[in-house]
């Protein structure tokens, strides 16, 4: 992809990274944008940033700071934008858009609810973040500790695997909803 030199493409990818914006209507995390823009158009990581950083310059596109994630939103400025350059997008690419977005969306959203890391510290031993996030907002976290790499890796694919299980537990316990639990 030779973007450097070719305007009309540089141009006609901002305006599309507008349009899908537009589209969404909801502020959106990188990784979740990322994604939906992966679906439409083969755009490599870098120009994506790049992209996302001028059209945010520019005042067309805004970033709200959100707990640990930075949300991304077109402003009215944006969307002015986009009515005059909305026609360098090509038909093509407007139809994926308009067709599978929601579809796209749903899936990325469903991906990203659900998510855990392991951080090491000093002593090798590892911070284990477990976390459920719904629209950009973090509606359970749990951090624990493992002693090795390997404990902490089996916390993490046990949540991504079985959060849908593991969250309703956790919350029966804490809401004490279990007749056999005594203090």
């Amino acid at each position: 992809m030779k973007l450097a030199s070719d305007k009309d493409t540089m141009a006609e990818l901002k305006a599309l990274i507008l349009y899908i914006l537009y589209k969404i209507d909801r502020p959106i995390t990188n990784d979740e944008f990322l994604k939906l823009v992966l679906t439409i158009t083969d755009i490599n990581y870098f120009y994506f940033q790049q992209f996302l950083l001028d059209l945010i310059s520019a005042e067309y596109i805004t970033s709200i700071k959100l707990e640990e994630n930075t949300l991304y939103k077109i402003t009215a400025k944006g969307i002015e934008a986009l009515k005059l350059t909305g026609d360098m997008i090509p038909g093509i690419l407007k139809l994926k858009v308009d067709k599978n977005f929601k579809n796209e969306l749903n899936i990325i959203e469903n991906e990203v609810a659900v998510t855990a890391e392991y951080v090491p510290k000093k002593d090798k031993s590892f911070n284990v973040k477990c976390k459920i996030t719904e629209n950009g907002e973090t509606v359970f976290e749990i951090r624990t500790f493992a002693g090795s790499s390997e404990h902490a890796k089996q916390i993490v694919d046990n949540w991504k695997n079985n959060a849908t299980e593991i969250y309703p537990q956790i919350m029966k316990a804490l809401n004490c909803e279990d007749s056999d639990s005594q203090l």
